[in-house]
């Protein structure tokens, strides 16, 4: 099997993917700056669930795991060139999936410099060291946000994206502008990802399962904003991991149909592809609330707030190009989902 760098492993989809890759017999480097954005508590608990002690955790140093032969840690901020050009070098990894990023669409309004550092600078390491080191593809994380003022739905690859509505959109817009620069010079295969709205065990504590859930159990109110009206297309973890793994594993060609004249957003005559990965099914988040309602056997008292700045309405993911090239689309039903991320919060907080 490969040798992959996954960045980002004590964040929620990088925990969940390096389990994956590790249990079909992959070897894999996990890289985390292990921020304090949100609670580093579960980011431990997470590195835990992967045999990686956080206590032997030290900066730059790569410790191996306990669980896993062929699992290695190293906590390294992707705005240090230099350590992480050293850690490129040494590992000659033969694919890179990049998911570590500054996360979140309304702390970019509050501390907009930090999306810049992590999320162009970070990136434009991350490139450079592939490039330097014959990475043979990478796949990096981008999101439903860049769609920003579009209302063309279900959102496509094939439109376009000028318009974002955030900073950290408009962060994951540049990235997919400068993987394209990096498969058209330099000939490196990138595959862009854009997620939508991705739930389940071990999520983060920033998302609305996570706070509804806590507030809910707590006694407290929920604010549920649009008054309810926001549609979203949940995607339950294990299929975003499923589809992470088979694009990694088909590194991109490129489209030989493409033509400048008529330029197709998502593709290129270079090594170059984009996929929205959605669950194609959106769902109000009045409806949402209802969900996790039903799975906790309790009411929720809500709050009903306007739209917050830099929220879009509506996401809703068109995944035709993960049919046509996987035979693959998210299937995990909402119900399904919630429940096991209400089964994993009671037993992790022990409720």
């Amino acid at each position: 099997m490969a040798k992959i760098l996954i960045t980002g492993t004590a964040g929620f989809i990088g925990f969940h993917l390096a389990k994956k890759l590790l249990e079909r017999g992959d070897e894999v480097v996990g890289l985390d700056s292990i921020n304090d954005y949100y609670d580093v508590r579960l980011k431990h608990g997470r590195l835990l669930d992967t045999g990686i002690n956080p206590e032997a955790v030290e900066y730059n140093k790569l410790v191996q795991s306990s669980t896993f032969d062929s699992y290695r840690f190293i906590q390294c901020q992707l705005e240090d060139a230099e350590n992480l050009n050293r850690l490129f070098e040494l590992e000659n990894f033969d694919k890179v999936i990049h998911l570590a990023a500054q996360a979140g669409v309304r702390y970019s309004l509050e501390n907009p410099k930090a999306y810049v550092d992590s999320n162009i600078v970070g990136f434009v390491n991350i490139l450079e060291a592939c490039r330097h080191n014959k990475v043979k593809h990478l796949s990096y994380a981008s999101s439903s946000s860049v769609y920003g003022l579009n209302e063309t739905r279900p959102f496509s690859t094939s439109h376009n994206v000028d318009h974002p509505i955030s900073l950290y959109a408009a962060s994951k817009k540049s990235n997919e502008l400068m993987a394209h620069t990096y498969s058209h010079l330099f000939g490196l295969p990138t595959t862009g990802l854009r997620f939508f709205t991705v739930y389940g065990p071990w999520g983060r504590p920033d998302m609305a399962l996570f706070l509804f859930t806590k507030s809910i159990l707590d006694g407290k109110p929920i604010q549920v904003f649009n008054n309810g009206e926001m549609s979203r297309d949940f995607t339950y973890i294990d299929d975003i991991v499923e589809g992470i793994t088979r694009v990694n594993d088909n590194p991109p060609k490129g489209n030989e149909s493409w033509s400048g004249k008529t330029p197709d957003p998502g593709s290129s005559k270079a090594p170059y592809k984009i996929y929205n990965i959605g669950n194609n099914s959106p769902v109000k988040l009045i409806d949402f609330v209802r969900t996790i309602e039903k799975a906790l056997g309790m009411k929720a008292e809500k709050e009903f707030m306007p739209m917050q700045p830099g929220d879009v309405s509506a996401t809703y993911a068109d995944v035709q190009g993960l049919i046509d090239n996987f035979d693959y689309k998210p299937e995990t039903t909402l119900e399904d989902g919630v429940g096991a991320f209400i089964e994993w919060y009671r037993n992790f907080y022990n409720i």
